[in-house]
């Protein structure tokens, strides 16, 4: 499928403006939007080529540049962390739930109708995805080995705000994951499940944290490739329903 890809420039509601990458098939018609949420290491490469993937699959997809108010344009080393400490730790939940809203307000100027917009983020963004699941309308939300939602040290996570989940979820995890322990997928599991949320989570045995990044050195081919049909059948499914429960 024939896609165009290029940035625009958002207004969010604390009166600052942020830079997002964008891709859409060229063929226009009726379609399903996504929001697409970065790792820590920012709106580069990696990530605007699986905005590109997704906009191949059918869908209108926007990545918002979550580090605009410490690091407009921020690209980070993956073999070098600390340089992305700073920027994770000045951002606040109700700044990118402001950019959360600004990306999906775009998506609905481009004539997606709220019930069709789904949301996907990794590691950072995987956080992201959940954390947009309990703000705005969406079909559904995909979470790949989301850091932070369940609680570690001083961060409380946000499985307290379980029970304003609003979308079904997809959660994907490594087993192999050094920094997101079975502790805290159990978590995140459990505390879903007695909430009564519609969720479905997965456990790559032999993948590491990153393992969907291909270029990362925790690159898994294989649950990279088990994890991607999955993906688009889940957020497929709950944007084609949403279009039909909206009519």
């Amino acid at each position: 499928m024939e896609i165009r890809s290029d940035y625009v420039e958002l207004k969010v509601s604390d009166a600052t403006t942020m830079q997002a990458w964008t891709a859409r098939p060229t063929d226009g018609g009726s379609l399903p939007g996504l929001l697409v949420f970065q790792e820590a290491f920012g709106v580069n490469a990696h990530i605007r080529d699986v905005t590109q993937r997704f906009a191949r699959e059918g869908f209108v997809a926007i990545a918002p540049e979550l580090f605009h108010r410490t690091g407009p344009g921020f690209e980070g080393d993956y073999n070098a962390f600390p340089t992305v400490v700073p920027h994770l730790n000045a951002l606040k939940d109700d700044q990118m739930e402001a950019d959360q809203r600004s990306a999906f307000d775009w998506l609905t100027a481009q004539g997606v109708a709220e019930g069709r917009i789904g949301a996907v983020g990794y590691c950072m963004g995987g956080r992201a995805a959940f954390l947009a699941g309990l703000t705005l309308p969406l079909g559904c939300a995909t979470s790949y080995y989301g850091g932070g939602i369940a609680p570690r040290g001083s961060n409380p996570g946000l499985l307290n705000r379980a029970k304003d989940l609003r979308c079904p979820a997809l959660l994907f995890w490594g087993g192999k994951d050094k920094h997101l322990t079975q502790d805290m997928v159990r978590a995140v599991r459990d505390t879903l499940s007695d909430a009564g949320k519609n969720f479905i989570n997965v456990e790559f045995s032999d993948a590491d944290h990153g393992f969907f990044c291909d270029a990362r050195s925790s690159y898994n081919p294989t649950a990279a490739a088990e994890a991607w049909p999955l993906t688009l059948a889940f957020l497929r499914l709950h944007t084609a329903q949403a279009a039909v429960a909206t009519r």
